[in-house]
C-alpha cells in the first residue's frame, strides 16, 4: 500500500452516499419507500472522525430522507438533491473557507468524477465504475457499503491518535 496520508494535510472527506456508504442497491416497499443498508463499522469510522476534529460531508443526488437521517445519526452534514457534486464541493470550500487541494472526495460512479477531479485526493471504493477508479488517487480494498470509512482512518490516513484506542 502507498504511503499513507498525514492528517495534518487534509482539511476535510467528502462521502458520496449511494454506493459509498451503501452497497448501491436499494429495498423498494410496496407503498414506494425506501431503504439501504449500512454498515456500523463506519459509524465507528465517523465517530473517530468526529473525536479527532475531521470535517465530513455526505453528497447525494438522492432526495430521499434516508440520506439525512444517516447523516443526523453520524452526527455530520449532508447535502441532498443534489445536481452537480463539483459545485456542491466548490460552494462548500467558498462557503467555509476550505482549500479544494486539502480535501478528499470519496465516490463510486460517473456522477461523482468532476468532484473527484475538484479535490486534491480523490479517493474510489473497490468496486466503482471503471472511469472512477482511474481518476482516484486511491482505490480502496473495501467495496461500497462494506466499511469504506473504517478502511480510510484505519489505513488510508495517518492520525496522531490512532482508531483502536476510540474508547480507550
Amino acid at each position: 500500500m502507498a504511503e499513507k496520508l498525514k492528517a495534518a494535510n487534509l482539511d476535510l472527506i467528502v462521502f458520496d452516499f449511494d454506493g459509498v456508504l451503501t452497497d448501491n442497491r436499494v429495498v423498494v416497499f410496496e407503498d414506494g419507500r425506501e431503504a439501504v443498508v449500512c454498515n456500523r463499522a463506519d459509524g465507528l469510522a465517523f465517530d473517530f472522525l468526529r473525536r479527532v476534529g475531521m470535517p465530513v460531508y455526505l453528497l447525494s443526488t438522492e432526495t430521499n430522507p434516508v440520506v439525512e437521517a444517516r447523516a443526523a445519526k453520524l452526527k455530520v452534514k449532508a447535502l441532498v438533491g443534489l445536481t452537480d457534486k463539483a459545485e456542491a464541493v466548490a460552494a462548500i470550500c467558498r462557503d467555509e473557507g476550505y482549500a479544494a487541494d486539502r480535501l478528499m472526495f470519496v465516490g463510486n460512479d460517473v456522477n461523482d468524477l468532476a468532484a473527484m477531479r475538484a479535490v486534491g485526493y480523490p479517493v474510489a471504493v473497490a468496486d466503482a465504475h471503471q472511469a472512477v477508479r482511474r481518476a482516484a488517487w486511491r482505490v480502496l480494498d473495501t467495496p461500497g457499503g462494506a466499511g469504506t470509512v473504517r478502511e480510510i482512518v484505519e489505513r488510508i490516513i495517518l492520525f496522531d491518535e490512532p482508531f483502536f484506542q476510540l474508547n480507550g
